[in-house]
């Protein structure tokens, strides 16, 4: 079930968290520790099965692995997902029990938040294991990653803009975003300031509504997100959005959203390609959460590193665009190679 799984992809190891006191279900994946300690958030989800939360940890741990190496960080790629149960009867116990099995991993996988846990959350992980970050208090504290996480998603939006239409201004495009937690709605308040009309959609009404009224943007159905008239999507629910089906009907010419595994596949990549619609690799754009998380795990307290590694974002992102024209245009590709290289010359040095 494990080996031969189609998105296992040579991982180091794999955990199965089990704990029947507080009913945690959990999977821990670390893909690689080539370029220092695996790092990646803990994501509380319902799943169909078993086999579905196995696929959604594999995925995540690979791109944190991409995602650490693209950002320049020391740091591997690890993951962890809990199934939620029907009924959550204790949260601190659950993941109290949690920071125990992350703790038996002896530093080898350091933890923040993700999809459905907040830093309270955390909090009480962190009782149990010092391998955790993204935490409120303490010297080296980095609290909630998602505004960061925004910065570098505008950051790369700004320099796929010029890239394409040749200026950072936003003034008169279109830009659609698909879900408005909390790193979506920080990105509404960057694209709306920066003079973009908005077009919002979340599976919670009331939500989009409020978002809505604050930047004068359009709501529509989460089913019609993709289908509006656009300049730029931005994706930022869940993963798998771009499949060859939708990304045919998309009519934006630029893609950048903080959602994880946005292509429902690579051959969507080539696709997207040979459209002529630049999708910006969301494993480059959306690394502001983990530096942020990162400056807490190699304990910086310098904020310009922070704000340093961010502008390198935009710098990488022009990097992948001139590397992807001398090509097809396939920016996850050139991405991706570029990933591969960064990884496997650190071991080399390493060795």
């Amino acid at each position: 079930m494990l080996f031969d799984h189609e998105s296992f992809d040579d991982h180091e190891t794999v955990v199965f968290a089990k704990d029947e006191a507080s009913g945690l279900s959990a999977i821990i994946a670390l893909h690689s520790t080539a370029l220092g300690p695996a790092a990646g958030g803990t994501r509380l989800w319902h799943y169909r099965d078993d086999r579905e939360a196995l696929g959604d940890v594999l995925r995540l741990s690979h791109g944190m692995t991409y995602k650490n190496a693209m950002a320049g960080l020391p740091l591997g790629g690890g993951k962890t997902v809990v199934m939620a149960p029907e009924t959550i009867r204790d949260r601190q116990a659950l993941f109290a029990a949690l920071g125990r099995a992350i703790d038996r991993l002896g530093g080898a996988y350091w933890t923040a938040e993700d999809v459905g846990v907040g830093p309270a959350d955390m909090a009480v992980v962190a009782s149990q294991t010092r391998y955790v970050a993204g935490l409120e208090a303490g010297r080296f504290a980095s609290g909630d990653p998602s505004p960061v996480t925004a910065r570098g998603v505008f950051t790369s939006l700004l320099a796929g803009a010029q890239h394409l239409w040749g200026a950072k201004d936003l003034n008169g495009r279109t830009a659609a975003v698909q879900g408005l937690g909390h790193v979506g709605q920080h990105l509404c308040h960057y694209l709306y300031a920066a003079g973009a009309k908005l077009i919002v959609s979340d599976l919670n009404s009331a939500r989009a509504q409020e978002i809505a009224k604050r930047y004068g943007a359009q709501v529509v159905a989460p089913t019609e997100i993709m289908q509006v008239e656009m300049d730029i999507f931005v994706p930022c629910a869940l993963g798998g959005v771009l499949t060859d089906e939708s990304v045919t009907a998309l009519s934006a010419k630029l893609i950048c959203g903080a959602a994880n595994n946005q292509l429902a596949g690579p051959a969507v990549a080539a696709t997207l390609a040979r459209q002529g619609k630049l999708y910006l690799p969301d494993y480059v754009v959306n690394a502001g959460g983990i530096i942020s998380v990162a400056s807490e795990i190699l304990q910086i307290a310098d904020h310009s590193w922070v704000e340093g590694k961010l502008d390198g974002l935009g710098s990488t992102i022009r990097e992948i665009l001139i590397e992807a024209e001398k090509g097809d245009g396939n920016t996850a590709a050139v991405a991706d190679a570029i990933a591969r290289q960064r990884i496997s010359s650190k071991q080399r040095l390493a060795a």
